[in-house]
C-alpha cells in the first residue's frame, strides 16, 4: 500500500518538470519558462556546461552562448532549478566532466542537486544495461540486440571516462526510471533511494513520460491531473521543453490550456530538488531491497516494449 503524503501548505499533490536540455535554445524554450514563470510553477532547466568539440548529433545551446548562460542565470533568480545533463552533448572523459562541473559551480554558485544522463553520452553512469540487474538486464539486452551491454562507463573505476566519485561527492540525485503513469510517486514511491548495488549514485529518482509536447500533453490530460490530485500523488515530468512546445513564435495551444487547468489546483510546484528533498526528509533514507528493484524493473521494462528502449 502506498503511503499518502502530508503535503506542505496544505495542498493536495506536488508537480514538478525536469527539462532535458537537447535542442534547447532561448527561441524555442523561452516562451514555456514565461507561462510556467507567470503561473508560480517552479521546475528544473538542466544545462550543458561546454561547447564541446564534436559536431553535434541534438545539438542546443551550452553555457558558452553567453546570452543563453544569462537567461538561465535569471531563471535561477526566478526560483527556477538548473541541473545538470552531463558536461556537453557528447562523451566526455573524466577530466572534461570535472570541468563542467566546475563550470557550473563558477555559474551557478553550488553544484547541481540533480541530474539526469544524456543519452549519447557514453560516460552516463549506470545506463544502458547497467540500469537493470539479473533477469531484467537480459531481458533489456535481448530487446536492445546488446547494443547498450557494457557501452557507458561512467561508474567504471578504470575506464577514462569514469567520474563516479565525483558523482557522489558532488550531486545528491540522478534520474533513472521513466513511467507512463502521471503519478510518478505510486510507480516508485520509494524515491528518493539509494540502491547499494550502485553506490556511486546517492539517491535516484523516477519520472513520468512526458519527452516531447505530444507525451508531454497526453500525460497532463484533464483526467490524469485529476487523478494524481485523487491520489495525493507527485509527478516528476521528463521532457525536453525544446521539442514541440514553441513552434514559430508560439506557445503549442494544448500545452498552454493544460498547465493553465492544471495551476489554478492546490498544487505544490516547486523544482526537482525541493521535492525530494522533502520526501527524503519525510520518509527518511532508503535502501532499496533486490525485490523492490526487480519490481521497478519490470515495470520500467513493459515501458519501454511500448514506446522503446533508450
Amino acid at each position: 500500500m502506498i503511503k499518502h503524503i502530508r503535503w506542505p501548505e496544505g495542498r493536495d499533490f506536488a508537480f514538478t518538470i525536469f527539462d532535458d536540455t537537447d535542442l534547447a535554445t532561448i527561441e524555442n524554450v523561452a516562451a514555456v519558462y514565461d507561462l510556467l514563470k507567470d503561473k508560480e510553477m517552479l521546475t528544473t532547466k538542466s544545462v550543458w556546461l561546454l561547447m564541446g568539440k564534436q559536431v553535434p548529433k541534438v545539438g542546443g545551446f551550452t553555457c558558452e552562448n553567453r546570452d543563453y548562460l544569462n537567461w538561465t542565470q535569471r531563471l535561477q533568480e526566478q526560483g527556477f532549478e538548473i541541473g545538470f545533463h552531463n558536461a556537453t552533448f557528447h562523451t566526455s572523459q573524466r577530466e572534461t566532466t570535472a570541468l563542467g562541473l566546475e563550470q557550473f559551480f563558477g555559474y551557478y554558485g553550488h553544484y547541481p542537486a540533480t541530474m539526469a544522463n544524456h543519452t549519447g553520452c557514453q560516460e552516463s553512469i549506470y545506463w544502458g544495461s547497467a540500469r537493470l540487474s539479473g533477469l531484467n538486464r537480459l531481458a533489456y539486452n535481448l530487446m536492445t540486440r546488446f547494443l547498450k551491454h557494457k557501452r557507458f562507463r561512467g561508474h567504471v573505476a578504470d575506464s577514462k571516462l569514469f567520474w563516479g566519485d565525483i558523482c557522489r561527492e558532488k550531486i545528491k540525485y540522478v534520474r533513472n526510471f521513466v513511467f507512463s503513469d502521471i503519478n510518478t510517486l505510486k510507480n516508485c514511491p520509494y524515491m528518493p533511494y539509494h540502491d547499494p548495488a550502485r553506490p556511486y549514485v546517492n539517491y535516484w529518482y523516477a519520472s513520468s513520460e512526458g519527452a516531447e509536447v505530444n507525451s508531454f500533453n497526453h500525460c497532463l490530460a484533464e483526467r490524469n491531473q485529476d487523478r494524481l490530485e485523487e491520489e495525493g500523488g507527485a509527478c516528476i515530468m521528463y521532457t525536453h521543453l525544446a521539442c514541440g512546445f514553441v513552434e514559430n513564435g508560439r506557445l503549442n495551444h494544448r500545452f498552454r490550456e493544460l498547465i493553465e487547468r492544471l495551476a489554478k489546483k492546490n498544487g505544490w510546484y516547486v523544482p526537482v530538488a525541493t521535492l525530494l528533498d522533502y520526501l527524503l526528509d519525510y520518509n527518511g533514507h532508503h535502501e532499496i531491497t533486490s525485490v523492490e528493484r526487480r519490481k521497478l524493473e519490470r515495470r520500467w521494462l513493459k515501458v519501454k516494449i511500448k514506446i522503446g528502449p533508450s
